[in-house]
């Protein structure tokens, strides 16, 4: 018999492993026999990868904060390299942490092993030269936006745009009442869904931020109430200290944010690939972050783009509030949060186009695109 397919993968977060679960079993809906290898999270190993070490090694972020953990990264890429090019793999394929795998990829191609290269790095909003080492690195580019399609294509990158997965998984209507009863909240009080992000970094920067913007819009509007999805036991830990003694009408969740996301009335979200979930969900929010003074500093110089958020790069307009480093304070949070909770009309309008445009079967399309690519479409 002949050997089976084999496709190496590299997830750096949770996002890229729900992404590479995703194309992995479309992948094995199309051929009769595939191996995988590389780097991934619990749903990639449910679907048959072989995991070289745990994903969350990879998981990091910041241009400051990524310094102490630079040699280990630079040392387990130069054993990855190694690895893969003694298994010889018909391709592969990054996803996402382009920091990491597109110098994988390019040693990778440099020694005769196609590659592949799934969600486009924000290269279209700085760091534009970026997209000379990805020619050079990718024997196709898939993106999830079309704006970023366009951005390649004007840079002769081969590239498909794909869609996104979340777009065919999330309904085009989310039943609020039936998210409300199996989260235990009342059908008759405004709530809002806390989302602060995944990494602990993150819930350090912006968790008492949220918090206090939650005590602050309860002073506006007395029936309130909150809930906070937490990304894992340490989230959850952390996010219990912070609340210490409030006395906020708030439900910690263990996952479970599209239940959140379904249930609420509007959202305070940080900036990251949650936005586009909200947006999917057709819930009206506030996006905020917070970085490092001097990783702020710095990207203030470098980004080119007139938005930070997912929404706003693909309405190419101003959608949703956008609330960065010193403006996200927790009065200015609550003052534009409180009206959104009265309908947020034009968001959802906006987000009702976006999330059609989004539509295409991305897991189907990239999967098709990968065979292609090997031969054996």
């Amino acid at each position: 018999m002949a050997r089976p397919l084999r496709i190496a993968l590299v997830a750096g977060e949770a996002s890229g492993d729900i992404l590479g679960s995703g194309l992995m079993q479309a992948l094995k809906a199309r051929h009769p026999s595939i191996e995988f290898i590389g780097i991934g999270g619990p749903r990639m190993q449910a679907e048959g990868l072989s995991s070289y070490f745990p994903m969350e090694r990879l998981s990091v972020m910041g241009l400051v904060e990524v310094l102490g953990r630079l040699p280990e990264l630079l040392s387990r890429r130069k054993r990855l390299i190694r690895t893969l090019i003694a298994e010889r793999p018909d391709v592969f394929i990054g996803i996402d942490a382009p920091d990491f795998n597109l110098g994988l990829e390019l040693k990778l191609r440099q020694a005769g092993i196609k590659t592949v290269h799934y969600v486009s790095p924000s290269v279209w909003a700085w760091r534009q030269k970026r997209v000379l080492k990805i020619r050079d690195a990718c024997d196709l580019m898939l993106t999830l936006f079309p704006f970023e399609a366009r951005f390649y294509l004007e840079h002769d990158v081969p590239v498909r745009f794909v869609g996104h997965p979340l777009a065919n998984t999330i309904e085009l209507r989310a039943d609020r009442q039936a998210a409300r009863e199996s989260l235990g909240l009342p059908d008759d009080v405004p709530v809002v869904a806390l989302m602060p992000g995944s990494r602990g970094g993150e819930v350090t920067r912006l968790g008492e931020l949220f918090l206090d913007a939650a005590e602050r819009l309860r002073a506006l509007r007395p029936g309130v109430h909150f809930v906070l999805p937490c990304a894992s036991a340490e989230r959850r830990a952390q996010l219990e200290q912070m609340l210490g003694s409030r006395s906020l009408p708030l439900m910690l969740l263990d996952g479970r944010s599209h239940e959140a996301l379904a249930a609420c009335d509007a959202v305070l979200i940080a900036s990251g690939t949650a936005t586009l979930e909200a947006l999917l969900f057709k819930r009206p929010m506030v996006v905020a972050y917070r970085v490092a003074p001097l990783t702020y500093r710095i990207l203030k110089r470098l980004v080119h783009s007139p938005y930070i958020s997912l929404p706003n790069l693909l309405a190419e307009r101003m959608l949703v509030p956008e609330l960065i480093q010193d403006a996200a304070t927790p009065d200015a949070l609550a003052q534009t949060l409180s009206p959104l909770l009265d309908g947020g009309q034009i968001q959802t309008e906006g987000f009702d186009v976006i999330h059609r445009a989004l539509r295409h079967d991305a897991s189907a399309q990239a999967a098709d695109a990968v065979l292609k690519l090997v031969g054996e479409a």
